[in-house]
Formats: C-alpha cells, structure tokens, sequence
C-alpha cells in the first residue's frame, strides 16, 4: 500500500531539447561570455567573400554572353542560314528567296547566291529552301540549322482561298512541324505574305494566323508581314540583333553544311575515291583526327583539311572584289592540316569475334582422327535404353560388352535405339523428316515473332500492297484481343518447339542472367562498364579540342575543306547528286560513336500515322545528325524490374522502348523514325529520343498456351487442348498455372494419350475458364543487312 503513495515526478523531456542545450551544463561559466559574444568581424569577413564569389560569378556569366555573341556576330563567325519552309503549296518561296538575296547584296539583278555577305547590315546570311511536299529534304535543312540558325515559316493569305481545313497550313505542313518538334526546333519565326492592302484588314489577317498557329510553335515565335521590301529590311535588322537559341544536342558536337561537293579518284585504290566537302566549320572545332559522319552515307577518316580563303568576307578591303579572279573555282589554301596517325581515331565499327574465345585446348590431328574413328564406332552399337531416356542422356550410357549388339530385331517402341548402318533408306527418310520438321518449327517460330517482313512495295501491285496491311491490320487487332495466345502445334511436340522457353514464378522477382546464352552478333558489338562516366570522359574530351592544340584542328568559323578518304565512287556519285537538292551535311564524330552496340529509344507512334509498326521490320532512323537502316524491337518500359516484355506491334498513343544494333551515339539525341507507305515517299512513323546504351537490358518475349477444362470438381480439374501428347504434359509439368478468373494451379499427371492433364488449383475452378500457361525467351533485334540508306 505503501508503494502507491510514493511521489512519482514527470520525466524530463530531453528529446525536445537540442543538442546543444543538452550539452550547455558541461561548460564552464568561465567561457559562457566567449560563446555568447558575437564576432562581427568574422560576419564582416563572411559578407565580403559571398558578396566577391557573386560578383565573380555574374562577371563569368558576363564575359560567356560577350564571347557567343562575338562568336555568332562577329566578322570571323560563320553565316547565319535561314530555311526557308512553306507551310502550305500557295506560298511561293523562289519569289522570297530572291526578294531576300537582293535586299542582302543590294543589286537589282544577277546570278542569286545561297550566300551573301551584306555590308548593309554587317551580316552574312545563307538563304535555304525546304522543298514543299519533300519530307526527307525538309528534314535535312532542318538539321543544317546550327546554333545561329533561324527556321521562317512562310504562310500566304490565299491558302484561306484554296480550302485548306486549317487556316494557313496543310497536311504536309502539319506533318513537317511535327518532325521539326521531335528534331528539336531552333529560334523559328513566321513571314505573312499575301496579306491585303489596308492596315486594319493586315492586323486582322495577323492576329488571325497567330491565333491559328501560336499553339503550334514556341512561345517566343515572332509573325512578321513580308510583303514589301520595307517590311523585309525591318525583319532583317531585327533577325540581326535577335538571340538565337538551338537545342541542347547540337552545340555538342562540330559540323559543316556543305556549299560545294566534289570527288578525286584514286588510282592506288580502285572503287574508291576521295570525297570533297568545302563549307563553315560551326559550333565547335574540328580535329583533324577525329573521325566524320556524312549524313546517309556512313563514317569516314578524313586524309587532311584544307583552310581556305574566305570567299564572303565581311569586311572586305576596298577595290577588292573576290569574283575578279579569272578563275573562280581557284581558291586559295592558307593552310593544310594532315592527321596523326598515333591520335587519330581509328575506323572500328565491328569487333572482330573470336570463334574459339571460350576453348581451353587447341585438337591436334590425331585428336580429330581419333574422335572421328570413335564416331564412327559408336554409330554400330545397339544400345539398351530404359523407356524415357533422352538422345542426350544416351551418349553418356557406355556399353561394356557387344553381347546385345548380336540380338535379333528390335520391337518398335520398347525403348531401342538404332545407331547402325543396316537400314540406310530408312535412316535418310528419317533424317529427311527430321530436317523438314526442323524447318517446319523454324517457320514457325518466325511467324509467331511476327518477323516476317513485308515484301518490297517496288515488287507489288496496289491490290497486293492493300491485302498486306489488311493482314498486318487483322494481326495488330488479333493482338489486341487475345495478347500473347498461341495455339500448340499438332504435327511438332510442344517441348521441340518451345525448346527455347521456359516458365517464370514471378516475371519481376525471378533471376535471368543477361549474359547467358547471347547470339552471335553479340561478339561483333560493345559494351560500356559504366556509359556514364565514359560519356562524362568523352565530352570533357571534346571540350579540351576547343582549347587545345591548334595544329591538328580548325576553328569554328572558318571555311575549309575536307577530304573524305576511302569513299565508294558510286557512294560519291550519289552524294554528289543529291547535294544539289538540299546541302549534306558532315559532323564530328566523338570517341566511340561509330561503333556498334544496342541502342534503345523511348519512341511513340506518329498521329498521321495508320499503318500498324511491327517488331523486326525496316524502318530508317533519323538520330540528330546521322540516319540508319535498322530493325527494332519494341518493349515496355518497367520501373520496378530488370526485365522488360517484348511488344509484337507499336501500341498507339503511349511511349514504348525500341531497341536496335546501331553505331554508339552518346544522349541526348533526338528520333524521327521514317517508313514507306504504300510504296510512296517516306513517312514519319513515330517520333522519340535516345534512351540509353545497353547490350545486357533483357527483353523477354512472352507466349501463353492455353487450355479448357473438361471436366471440373470443384479445386480440380481435366484440361485438354494446351498439349496433345503426354510427354510435353510431363515436360511441362514444373510449369505454374494459372487461370483468366484469377486461380493458380499446377499439373498432377497427364490423362489418356492425346494430351489431356488433370490439374488442381488454389480455389474452385469454374466450367467456362481458360487455363493459361506463360513461357518465356530472350527476344533480340536483327541485325542490319544495309546499315546506311545511301550504301
């Protein structure tokens, strides 16, 4: 009783306290005054360091503006270009394009330059045309755009006359704002011709085109009226002032749009030739040792870099005229830059395999002999087989006596296997059956990957051509409503044909070794161990050229001339072609972007696009600069587990992962996948951008046999038509089950001889469910037989 009495006082509520409360106790009262005194002197000295790091940085910020815009609007800078693109076919963009090159150059009349230095207004511009109705070409002077580029959409009035459904653009316009978003769009504006002759009828025909096309371009998008040659010269000296801006992926890497193109044979290598592209290096500097892609035709090695005298100089000396030269294609080198051959970087697309990487010991002759002797021997023995024994667990019984090789013939079916040589017709058919059967499951297989492709459009007629989508239409519709469902074979046991799955307990838990059982084309590919700090390594790489030696590179700015060694002739002729239709276009390579490896791209089906995109066919990627003919296979994309289910078709309206062989490029990087359509000019397809670079991301194709209970008591169940033998029910048998009603099961043993199985589940099991049964195999793309479009 007494206990209960006793004072119980409230505990201290030291969590509450900080630390150094906790702690103050156990100082001194002697040093109480020097911690609470406060240093205003150290506050003085701590002020005047943030505020000198503040004004250092804001002087740092300072000194990189001035130095871009010396860069992009100095005398030495290269020109700046203008594309020209009309967004519907009333617009006239010859008729501008000459306006705009006799405004620059101040002469009436003469022969029009797509470069032209103006002393009016201390510029030097190049004027391009984007072709209306030509994707490939728009897309190609979309990427001739640099960091000091300007896209002028060209609208007229008199579309609103010619019926187009939205205003002031068309189809194809739509179709080519779409691709210059997924490129990266650079500073763009738009120039209104056409409009009427009153003020208040052109205010109202501006404020209707940006009403109609202001939810279509960027927010700092300017409309200009470029009717007169006044309203010209205002837009000109406000293109001159104005801060051009460019996406991210473009200022990484050094590139030349090509003003003339040529080519010198080599006598020392038939077939083959040097290729000469003369133009402004812009954006970085250019090593002569780094390697070049030329935009559809391939990576290259570039033999030596001419710079040459400017032949558009801005400030050009009085009584010199550059065109008073008796020959004007002679131009004048000022210097000639040859590679190193201890740092240049070598041509490696493929790594060469070695096919006996993984032997230990090297045969000798008598080895082989004697193994083929042994081979031989083997093939005259009768062997004694328990009923159920495999052909592989077969070659490791060894027979100790011949006394069962004497015995009479064998009864078909008591397990006996037949080596010899006694029976030879018998022996072809049977081989004969096997290859066929073989051949049969390969046929298979193919059409259940949907790797089948769709024949060339040149060779069909439009019927054949109509019948085809309608099958690939059927197929995608097919997927839709009965996903991953495949039907058993009759004529090939199921353990043959799904050799090559097998069953997992859970598809985001269950271990998969990415390395195990990799294709070929695995040992002509490579691989990072960390894709991240090489990327890091190799850009600071990069920088270090626009810092470095000036000896083996060329300053951005200046006009050179590059000489592509070891270039096909025909690959040449064709370059050369079509460089009068739109200007190539050869950018720097950084270290290890022309070799192969797996790339993968977060894509997504194109709007306009109708046609459904299956796994494995032939699209050409359009990646930043350079394109390539490649083979994808789609996949989802899973958050939570390293492996991710292959998708048979492109599903509309949500992203996926495309997954290709194709040369290393570092993120980021944007994607215009193309396709042909109905045999006509190429289509955008789908749009994306650069995921990743990963050889060991594991995609898994997923199938599911399926059966359908015959009889049913309540958690057990007969089930028929997933096999059609016993020997795959037994097969199978570790296999879970599971049902579309939501049970679990497992195989119990196998019914009768055509395939039926009793089954027991974790719950009662309803007449009208399917039985399902998931397998699974690594799934990979193929390899490209043309890697670039112009090869």
């Amino acid at each position: 009783m007494g206990g209960s009495r006793v004072q119980v006082n409230k505990a201290h509520k030291s969590r509450f306290a900080s630390k150094s409360s906790r702690q103050a106790h156990r100082i001194p009262v002697i040093d109480n005054g020097k911690i609470a005194k406060s240093n205003k002197n150290a506050m003085k000295g701590a002020r005047a360091i943030r505020i000198q790091r503040t004004k250092m940085l804001r002087d740092q910020k300072r000194a990189t503006l001035l130095k871009d815009k010396r860069a992009l609007s100095g005398p030495s800078s290269s020109p700046r270009i203008i594309v020209l693109c009309g967004l519907s076919s009333a617009v006239n963009l010859d008729m501008l394009a000459k306006e705009l090159f006799m405004l620059l150059s101040g002469e009436e009349s003469g022969a029009i330059s797509a470069t032209v230095a103006s002393q009016t207004y201390k510029l030097r511009t190049t004027v391009l045309i984007a072709p209306y109705g030509d994707l490939v070409s728009c897309m190609e002077m979309a990427k001739a755009c640099t960091v000091a580029d300007l896209i002028a959409f060209v609208v007229s009035v008199n579309s609103l006359n010619d019926g187009c459904e939205t205003g002031f653009i068309d189809s194809f316009g739509i179709q080519c704002l779409s691709v210059f978003r997924a490129i990266g769009l650079p500073s763009t504006t738009v120039l209104i011709r056409d409009l009427p002759v009153g003020m208040r009828e052109k205010q109202n025909v501006k404020k209707n085109a940006i009403s109609c096309l202001g939810s279509e371009l960027p927010e700092d998008c300017r409309f200009y009226p470029a009717d007169t040659k006044e309203e010209l010269h205002k837009f000109m000296w406000l293109f001159k002032d104005q801060h051009l801006s460019a996406p991210h992926w473009r200022s990484h890497r050094p590139y030349l749009v090509s003003q003339e193109v040529g080519l010198e044979l080599d006598n020392n290598k038939p077939g083959k030739c040097t290729l000469l592209l003369s133009g402004y290096v812009r954006a970085h500097n250019l090593s002569v040792n780094q390697l070049v892609h030329v935009s559809g035709a391939g990576d290259f090695q570039l033999e030596k870099i001419d710079v040459l005298k400017d032949p558009m100089p801005l400030n050009e000396r009085k009584g010199f005229n550059s065109m008073d030269s008796d020959n004007p294609n002679c131009i004048q080198v000022v210097v000639t830059l040859m590679p190193d051959a201890l740092k240049q970087e070598p041509l490696v697309v493929e790594n060469i395999p070695d096919p006996l990487a993984g032997e230990q010991t090297w045969p000798t002759e008598a080895d082989m002999e004697e193994a083929n002797a042994n081979n031989k021997k083997r093939k005259l023995q009768r062997k004694k087989l328990p009923p159920g024994t495999s052909d592989y667990q077969a070659a490791w019984i060894v027979e100790d006596s011949d006394d069962d090789v004497a015995d009479g013939s064998v009864e078909e079916g008591d397990g006996m296997v037949l080596d010899g040589h006694n029976n030879n017709f018998t022996r072809e058919e049977s081989n004969q059956s096997e290859s066929e059967s073989v051949y049969n499951m390969e046929n298979f297989d193919e059409e259940t990957e949907a790797d089948t492709d769709m024949a060339d459009d040149a060779n069909l007629t439009t019927e054949q051509i109509e019948a085809e989508i309608k099958k690939l239409k059927d197929a995608s519709g097919l997927d839709e409503e009965f996903p991953d469902e495949v039907d058993t074979p009759l004529d090939i046991p199921a353990k043959k044909r799904f050799a090559k799955y097998r069953g997992l307990k859970s598809f985001r838990t269950s271990s998969w070794d990415p390395q195990e059982s990799l294709p070929q084309e695995y040992g002509r590919i490579f691989n990072f161990d960390n894709f991240t700090k090489t990327q890091n390594h190799v850009l600071a790489k990069a920088l270090k050229i626009d810092q470095g030696d000036v000896d083996s590179s060329v300053q951005a700015g200046s006009y050179v001339r590059l000489h592509v060694k070891d270039v096909a002739v025909d690959l040449a002729s064709k370059i050369c072609n079509l460089s009068q239709k739109f200007p190539m276009v050869a950018c720097g390579l950084l270290q290890h972007e022309s070799k192969m490896s797996v790339l993968h791209f977060s894509i997504k089906k194109h709007d306009s696009y109708d046609v459904p995109l299956k796994s494995k066919e032939n699209f050409t990627f359009h990646v930043g600069f350079r394109q390539f003919v490649a083979s994808p296979v789609f996949s989802s994309d899973n958050i939570n587990s390293d492996k991710h289910k292959m998708e048979r078709f492109l599903l509309p309206g949500s992203f996926s992962i495309a997954s290709i062989y194709a040369p290393i490029s570092f993120p980021p990087m944007p994607l215009v996948v193309l396709k042909n359509k109905h045999g006509d000019v190429p289509a955008v397809a789908a749009v994306g951008s650069l995921r990743s670079v990963d050889p060991y991301r594991i995609i898994l194709k997923k199938i599911i046999l399926t059966g359908y209970p015959l009889r049913v008591s309540k958690k057990k169940a007969t089930v028929r038509y997933m096999f059609h033998n016993p020997e795959d029910v037994r097969w199978f048998k570790p296999v879970e089950l599971y049902t579309k009603c939501g049970r679990r099961g497992l195989i119990k043993d196998s019914v009768g001889t055509h395939g039926a199985m009793k089954c027991v589940f974790n719950g009662v099991i309803q007449q009208h469910d399917t039985v399902c049964m998931s397998l699974y195999k690594r799934a990979y793309p193929k390899w490209p037989e043309q890697l670039f479009p112009l090869q």
